[in-house]
């Protein structure tokens, strides 16, 4: 039930006790939800391909005798910011495009646009001063990272549309959202290798199936409006597609590690993650939104330990 008040300058579905809503001026409110800064799962799952790839390239660069912990800790803190910016700068733009959708949608209806605190001028101008910070990231890279940064532009614009004309829309959310696991790599050798190909792969087949639990929250909306998404067309049994989505991003992960020789211990930390993802498929509720949200956010995790454990490879093969 939505308990949102018209005039609370909150959004139905963001935490109430978020830093945003203690730290900054109610003014400026609305543009940190369009950036969904008071959601930060978003950017964290938009940056953990960039880290796992810096990690792992990282590891092949050791291996080489060329690691550098500056510029390991450089780009990561680069993609960090980035994808604070990025995401941001790509929610703006998808509320924009979604205005009149998100009216219609009970959990989207408080945002800033659809509820008239922000016009889509102020929208437009916001979303251009955060890809501003973007595009100052990608500036920092070199020059095949640039050009390849500038290419996942192109399935940024699409994705906000891929709603509206297929049942997929989250394997376009999954290619653009995963684009960092070329990124990373890229930045540390100036070229791509089937090591990165290999974990963008495994990326998007992740995003896929935890973008497919989330949009389990919105599944009767948008069946009433005619958005299409994968949590409508895997129906009522989602459990033999996440198997196969989860399984396919675990074992192209295990394969990107074999490729760029990672250490023993990111094996550990990928078995780890995947008795995790084995344990959001056994619990799944597709009924209960709260459950679909929790589990959703339990990926941030499910990220964090894949990263962990190639930085801990790292740090044994420095030793």
């Amino acid at each position: 039930m939505n308990t949102i008040s018209a005039d609370s300058g909150r959004v139905q579905d963001a935490p109430s006790n978020n830093w945003v809503y203690r730290v900054l001026p109610r003014a400026l409110w609305p543009y940190a939800q369009l950036a969904r800064w008071d959601r930060p799962i978003g950017w964290q799952l938009l940056l953990l391909p960039c880290l796992w790839s810096v990690a792992l390239a990282s590891g092949a660069a050791a291996s080489a005798g060329q690691f550098s912990f500056g510029r390991f800790l450089f780009h990561c803190v680069l993609f960090t910011v980035g994808a604070i910016a990025m995401r941001g700068a790509g929610c703006t733009y998808n509320d924009i495009v979604d205005h009149d959708i998100d009216m219609e949608v009970a959990r989207t209806r408080s945002r800033p646009l659809p509820s008239g605190r922000v016009s889509r001028l102020q929208a437009k101008v916001f979303m251009v001063l955060q890809a501003l910070v973007g595009l100052v990231v990608l500036l920092q890279l070199n020059t095949f990272s640039i050009v390849l940064g500038i290419l996942s532009l192109a399935i940024v614009a699409i994705y906000p549309f891929a709603k509206r004309f297929t049942d997929w829309p989250q394997f376009f959310l999954g290619l653009a959202f995963s684009w960092g696991a070329l990124m990373g790599w890229a930045a540390e050798f100036g070229t791509l290798s089937l090591a990165a190909v290999l974990l963008y792969g495994a990326a998007i087949a992740w995003t896929i199936g935890y973008d497919t639990i989330y949009a389990y929250q919105d599944k009767e909306d948008d069946e009433l409006i005619g958005v299409r998404s994968t949590a409508r067309r895997f129906g009522e049994n989602p459990r033999p597609w996440l198997i196969g989505l989860y399984g396919i991003a675990t074992l192209l992960v295990l394969l990107s590690f074999v490729a760029a020789g990672a250490g023993a211990v990111a094996y550990v930390g990928l078995l780890i993650a995947a008795a995790m993802l084995t344990y959001q498929i056994l619990v799944l509720n597709i009924h209960d939104p709260a459950q679909c949200l929790a589990l959703f956010k339990f990926n941030g995790i499910v990220g964090l330990i894949i990263f962990a454990g190639l930085v801990l490879a790292l740090i044994l093969r420095m030793i």
